[in-house]
């Protein structure tokens, strides 16, 4: 029997490389698998090394809902002491670092119920700190519901994506998703989900983790990119009316 795992990624700052180099440090706009394999890793203690381990865990099914975009930042480190290449006077190199700010994630990963099962035990309590793409970027809230009839259920990735309630806490943005629902303004969120590579409109990230060890290594994986409706029973419920008595807390 398989389930799923859901993941809230909520952090001020999130980053998750695809093809970064010394000086240049991107981020994609989505958790990559390779981000999400990592963040299982650190959860369970895995060795940089194992790479069976590594492997084990990419074969997870995963499905991204983006429920907010995030902006796209650029910051600069320099780096000193940087020998050239005729190993003479040493330079300083400044690097372009690339990350999300206020993102905000829903991942899920679909797989055999005792590893999914086991996987949220190691996420509520890590081996090693959980960071979101890079070492700077911890979590902001819990990245699984403390409930874990919450977080495991039955069903497939499509199904969670499709119907699992927004993750939007923003008052401005739940207000204004709430009017125009209520217009008949038709509201979708972005998704990215494995699929196999012959399903028309693939497209091929090279995020597939194969080892994390010094030589790091990667393969492709089919995607395809989409939407979801965002519709009225996904959005949180709003608080009930506080009557003025109520507000100064007389009887």
């Amino acid at each position: 029997m398989t389930s799923t795992l859901i993941l809230c990624l909520d952090a001020p700052m999130q980053s998750w490389g695809v093809s970064s180099r010394f000086d240049r440090r991107d981020t994609a706009r989505e958790p990559t698998k390779s981000g999400i394999v990592g963040l299982l890793a650190s959860a369970l203690g895995v060795a940089r090394d194992d790479d069976d381990r590594v492997q084990e865990l990419a074969t997870l099914s995963m499905g991204v809902r983006v429920d907010r975009e995030g902006e796209l930042e650029r910051d600069f480190h320099t780096v000193s002491n940087v020998p050239n290449t005729k190993g003479g006077a040493r330079a300083t190199v400044v690097s372009e670092r690339f990350y999300l700010s206020g993102a905000l994630f829903l991942v899920v990963l679909e797989g055999a119920d005792e590893e999914v099962r086991g996987l949220y035990r190691a996420l509520r309590r890590p081996r090693w700190p959980l960071f979101l793409g890079r070492k700077a970027f911890p979590p902001g809230t819990p990245v699984v519901h403390p409930d874990e009839s919450r977080a495991v259920q039955d069903g497939h990735v499509d199904d969670v994506l499709e119907g699992h309630p927004w993750l939007e806490t923003r008052p401005a943005r739940l207000r204004r998703a709430r009017e125009r629902l209520d217009a008949g303004t038709p509201l979708h969120l972005r998704t990215v989900r494995d699929t196999v590579p012959m399903f028309v409109g693939a497209e091929l990230c090279h995020d597939h983790p194969i080892s994390f060890s010094a030589q790091r290594r990667h393969g492709t994986r089919a995607v395809r990119v989409g939407h979801v409706p965002l519709t009225a029973p996904m959005l949180p419920r709003q608080p009930a009316a506080t009557s003025k008595s109520e507000q100064v807390g007389t009887a």
